[in-house]
């Protein structure tokens, strides 16, 4: 008998607003090593459930569990956890340089391993000299992101959660960030990518977590079955039926 420790965990997670309900997960689990899409129309739960894990939301009832741990009461799963959902990760004022050193060192790493850290995913990052020297505030929205998911990259040691991480990206840098993920993923580590888009997640992900109105639909390894099943679910949303 398999008793390994799981390495994420949903227990009857619920989360409202008002009398609306964000979020009801009573079971959900992730095995250290996959990669899971969460996949999902605007509004279906997915920022929600990444908040959730991340503890930036407090559930109304049940608790996310790292590695058998409360998120809330052992925040050791911070140290290594790299993540990224929104601008308001990054810190304005700063420049890429100086946001990157200043995220390696919450995580222990001192100016020149964060040089090395960062250096397999340089290229993922806006490399003009201008860009460089530009504070974070005067970025477009993708050079931007680009810095967030690049900081998130290089910190990740055991798990890696990312919101939309596609949109807003150029198709070269679509298509870079599609290679490190797929080599990340090789080297074993656990990520949890959520997204709008059907083909850029099940470009990277072997297994399909489908929300929609607040509640898991659907959950299972990616096939050609899942996608066209996917595919379906998308094309007739309003009646929320798959096939």
């Amino acid at each position: 008998m398999n008793n390994a420790v799981m390495l994420l965990e949903f227990n009857d997670i619920r989360k409202s607003y008002g009398e609306k309900v964000a979020l009801h997960v009573p079971s959900w689990t992730m095995q250290s090593g996959e990669v899971v899409g969460l996949v999902g129309s605007n509004g279906a739960g997915k920022t929600t459930f990444l908040r959730l894990l991340l503890d930036l939301l407090e559930p109304d009832s049940g608790q996310v569990l790292f590695e058998g741990r409360s998120v809330v009461h052992d925040q050791s799963w911070r140290l290594t956890t790299g993540s990224f959902l929104d601008r308001s990760f990054l810190i304005e004022y700063l420049t890429i340089g100086e946001y990157l050193e200043f995220v390696g060192a919450t995580y222990g790493l001192r100016k020149a391993d964060v040089a090395r850290a960062i250096e397999p995913f340089t290229n993922f990052l806006p490399v003009s000299t201008a860009d460089s020297r530009r504070l974070i505030r005067d970025l477009s929205t993708g050079n931007a992101k680009k810095v967030g998911i690049a900081a998130a990259l290089f910190v990740a040691e055991r798990l890696l959660v990312l919101d939309e991480p596609f949109a807003n990206l150029d198709p070269p840098s679509q298509i870079r960030l599609k290679q490190h993920l797929l080599r990340l993923s090789g080297q074993g580590l656990s990520m949890l990518i959520s997204s709008h888009d059907l083909g850029h997640v099940t470009d990277v992900c072997s297994r399909i977590t489908l929300i929609g109105r607040g509640e898991i639909l659907r959950d299972e390894a990616r096939s050609e079955e899942t996608l066209e099943s996917l595919e379906s679910y998308f094309s007739s949303e309003e009646t929320g039926e798959l096939t």
